[in-house]
């Protein structure tokens, strides 16, 4: 999953960046508007995590102009201001949550999960697919009960396959889900987690169309 950060605080923006990271996700930090406008241009992120505070303008009129402009990517404000009025406001212009700071690191973790589960149309945490059972949540695959270990990136490939069920995603796609700006990428580098998912997983745990890219495989 990549995710587009938007906060200008560098001590609690790094300690957000690593949390993320930590979670296997795929995270791009910019500390203005004008900069998050740059990023989406180029990028289709899966979520963004926005201050409403920042250096060249508040918040809240950037996220009407997202929505505005049919740009439906689930948004979580995170924020020092806690009065009622403010939740509303920033419900109301379009935010999928709203955060209050200060939070705790793993709670946003809770809700980034949360929302995006939402947004592929699957609430439950728990998945069952064919002799797979996957904790979206905990972050945990079973197969045929027995649980197996997934690297960071072999668990984001996977994850973003997973919800996005029949839908075939490129390389470049799957590269843009798995990497951050300025990341090398080995020329290979999707072709060996998949390989290696395969081991895990199954061979037909992953459908490969030959020069178009990947799909998860029929349980």
């Amino acid at each position: 999953m990549r995710i587009l950060l938007i906060e200008d605080d560098t001590v609690l923006g790094s300690a957000i960046h690593d949390q993320i990271a930590g979670d296997g996700q795929s995270v791009d930090w910019v500390t203005r508007l004008d900069l998050a406008r740059d990023a989406l241009t180029g990028v289709a992120y899966d979520l963004l995590l926005l201050d409403l505070m920042l250096p060249d303008g508040r918040g809240i009129p950037f996220l009407k102009g997202l929505r505005a402009r049919g740009d439906v990517t689930p948004v979580i404000i995170m924020t020092a201001l806690d009065q009622i009025s403010d939740r509303i406001d920033g419900l109301n212009a379009g935010a999928d949550d709203y955060l209050v700071k200060p939070f705790d690191l793993s709670e946003l973790s809770a809700r980034i999960g949360a929302v995006v589960r939402r947004y592929c149309g699957n609430p439950n945490p728990i998945i069952t697919h064919g002799a797979l059972t996957i904790d979206i949540a905990a972050r945990s695959i079973h197969r045929d009960g027995k649980p197996i270990q997934l690297t960071a990136r072999e668990w984001a490939l996977f994850e973003a396959l997973l919800t996005r069920p029949g839908q075939l995603l490129s390389k470049p796609q799957l590269e843009e889900k798995l990497y951050a700006f300025g990341s090398e990428i080995e020329s290979n580098a999707i072709e060996v987690h998949v390989s290696r998912l395969r081991k895990k997983l199954g061979a037909t745990a992953i459908v490969t169309e030959r020069g178009m890219g990947y799909r998860l495989g029929t349980p």
